[in-house]
């Protein structure tokens, strides 16, 4: 039910943190995976390291917001099919109203929601081929609970949530499905800093019932669950795995 044998699978920003996991996750159970990022020595090293792990992936450089077409080039390049799309890109602007003008919010929605309505939309005639195609945005539990000063980043991952359920309705007769994971707090690289701060310890294990970050490898098993024949009926809709932290009031 998780064999991803003859499956092709493109993880875009998927040269570290909880893309890379989500790769190296696919990539064990069978598909062959291929990692986007803007940084073609990123991606080179990241393969390096899993390849040490016997684990084998291609790279497509190049920047989504800008290359989608010689991204899905590269991603096709060995088997010439595109069954799984991950899209895993995001960035964040932790500004509030007053301190972020009017183009730098359309900035920050435009990579994070535009680009990934711009990569299914192109991504959709190879992923219509596959027998079972499967398309995946990675959005945050910020698509439905707010922080104060982070109206872009709030406003974008909740416009992808939306967007997850509205391209699920209209492709699900194509036998594509359409599905988020919305990542709570992990102790990626990038927020290693954050995880070391006592005070951020201590709201951790105030707000979150496992009272701990997230290991960036305990993402995998959802990506790979929605990517599999064991999600053949889910459908638009959003896994949340964050510990537990939206739902304790």
């Amino acid at each position: 039910m998780f064999d991803l044998t003859g499956k092709t699978a493109l993880v875009t920003g998927g040269g570290r943190g909880l893309g890379l996991e989500m790769a190296k996750a696919l990539a064990r159970a069978g598909a062959w995976t291929v990692i986007n990022g803007r940084n073609r020595q990123n991606l080179e090293e990241a393969r390096e390291r899993l390849a040490a792990d016997g684990i084998s992936v291609g790279i497509a450089p190049g920047d989504i917001t800008q290359d989608v077409e010689t991204i899905l080039l590269r991603a096709i390049d060995k088997t010439g099919q595109l069954d799984i799309l991950i899209h895993a890109v995001g960035e964040r602007d932790r500004r509030g109203t007053e301190a972020m003008a009017p183009q730098d919010f359309a900035s920050l929605l435009n990579t994070d929601l535009t680009a990934a309505y711009a990569v299914a939309r192109s991504a959709l005639p190879l992923i219509q081929r596959s027998s079972a195609g499967r398309l995946i945005f990675v959005t945050s539990i910020a698509a439905f609970a707010a922080r104060a000063g982070d109206p872009a980043y709030t406003a974008a991952k909740g416009g992808l949530e939306a967007l997850t359920r509205s391209l699920a309705v209209e492709l699900g007769a194509d036998n594509l499905t359409v599905n988020a994971i919305a990542p709570g707090w992990f102790a990626t690289e990038t927020n290693a800093h954050l995880a070391a701060d006592p005070d951020l310890k201590a709201f951790v294990e105030v707000r979150i019932p496992l009272k701990r970050w997230g290991r960036p490898e305990e993402i995998a098993p959802a990506a790979v669950f929605l990517a599999s024949p064991a999600a053949s009926f889910v459908n638009g809709t959003t896994l949340t795995v964050d510990g537990g932290m939206t739902v304790q009031m």
